[in-house]
């Protein structure tokens, strides 16, 4: 079956595989930064923003994004242009082995697309699906303060 959908801003016309998931499409598509650490939707390794919402693309049926957007880390900043809130990540020292980092990343940045003022708890209330087994939380809910703070002042 063929799909069209939008991919980091850019269009997608391609063949899925029967009882592909998003997660096995986008890994084909080169996208490095959605990783599968559980596989049944549980760590949030695998979290990208559909249009603009965070989902788990281990558990999603390629076919759902059939005339959609989705958004990987690669869309979001790149290592010449990062995007400030991956620059708060770095400064807060939220980042240690990386791997829970892309979905963490993009959980946050719905979040702030919503809520540019979240208090600690609502950070952590939001994050809660997105699991982190190197920085405990402290720092990545310090790191999305500290992106909430520059939003704010209109540094991103």
């Amino acid at each position: 079956m063929k799909i069209y959908f939008e991919l980091n801003g850019k269009p997608q016309y391609l063949e899925v595989k029967p009882g592909e998931s998003l997660l096995s499409l986008l890994r084909r598509l080169g996208m490095k930064s959605v990783k599968e650490g559980c596989g049944s939707g549980e760590c949030g390794s695998c979290t990208v923003l559909l249009e603009g919402k965070p989902v788990r693309s281990c558990i999603l049926f390629a076919p759902k994004v059939q005339g959609k957007r989705v958004t990987t880390l690669e869309g979001l900043g790149t290592l010449d242009n990062p995007h400030p809130l991956q620059l708060a990540f770095v400064e807060a020292g939220a980042v240690q082995c990386g791997y829970c980092t892309p979905g963490m990343i993009l959980t946050s940045y719905a979040l702030l697309e919503q809520n540019p003022n979240p208090t600690p708890e609502k950070v952590r209330e939001y994050l809660v699906g997105n699991l982190c087994r190197c920085t405990g939380y402290k720092k990545i809910v310090d790191a999305v303060l500290l992106a909430a703070e520059w939003k704010r002042e209109g540094r991103w």
